[in-house]
């Protein structure tokens, strides 16, 4: 039997060319208004911890760049955060991250799918490559996010021997997020006047990152139970000289 020889597969030959001034980025709106609160929402936490925001780059429809055979592709995240990353020089806004030149990896990138999911904000000069072909093989983005908003499913892929592997979550739904060092999961409620499911963080003691107006809210419960533990003790306290006097004995004679 003649053997059949086998075609090799082709190395991919990427490099890391910053983005050139005169690159045309796209610049279509996202196509579901929820993508910018569900953006939002997974930053809003982490400004109140600034080991976590120093010298990082936290976007979302952000354009991360890298060449495969000389030919410059951008992707857009829903959402990416990578620390650290080198201070931005230019006087222009920074409109594009190519790992390796500018610094390193990202740390996550997330993508939140809609009904209408396609592969908007992907510029490429000729045959396509999707975002999981370039988080995967191109990146090598150690953890990808798939997040669908309307079923409240979410989906963690670990890097490993080069390909994704699915993640299981904890007992409590939850993935650990390498890099951040805190657990990822799925919260449901209000936030924004949007009501549905939402990504949140929790830290290592599993305790949730709070919300600047959960923050406020949770000072205002410790300022009342303050003021009510204050109330107490102030009738307590008028409580025991009344009795005294009942009793004949004045307390500014004790």
């Amino acid at each position: 039997m003649q053997a059949i020889a086998q075609t090799p597969v082709p190395q991919l030959s990427i490099s890391w060319p910053l983005l050139p001034d005169d690159f045309i980025l796209p610049d279509d709106p996202v196509d579901d208004e929820d993508h910018p609160l569900l953006a939002a929402a997974l930053r809003q936490p982490l400004i109140a911890f600034p080991e976590l925001c120093e010298d990082a780059l936290i976007v979302s429809n952000f354009a991360l760049c890298a060449a495969i055979d000389d030919r410059i592709i951008c992707k857009a995240p829903d959402w990416m955060y990578l620390r650290p990353v080198q201070p931005w020089q230019s006087t222009q806004p920074r409109r594009s991250y190519t790992p390796h030149t500018q610094g390193i990896i990202p740390q996550v990138v997330m993508e939140f799918l809609s009904a209408t999911y396609g592969e908007e904000y992907s510029v490429e000069s000729s045959e396509g490559v999707g975002k999981w072909f370039f988080y995967e093989r191109v990146i090598q983005v150690p953890r990808y996010v798939i997040f669908r908003p309307n079923t409240g499913r979410v989906e963690v892929y670990s890097l490993e021997s080069e390909r994704y592997q699915r993640q299981t979550p904890d007992e409590s739904g939850r993935y650990w997020i390498p890099g951040l060092d805190l657990f990822l999961g799925v919260w449901e409620g209000t936030h924004e006047g949007r009501t549905g499911y939402w990504l949140r963080w929790w830290d290592a003691q599993r305790n949730l990152l709070l919300w600047s107006e959960e923050r406020a809210q949770e000072e205002r419960q410790r300022a009342q139970s303050a003021e009510a533990l204050l109330e107490q003790e102030r009738s307590r306290s008028q409580s025991l000289l009344a009795r005294l006097r009942e009793m004949g004995i004045e307390p500014e004679q004790l």
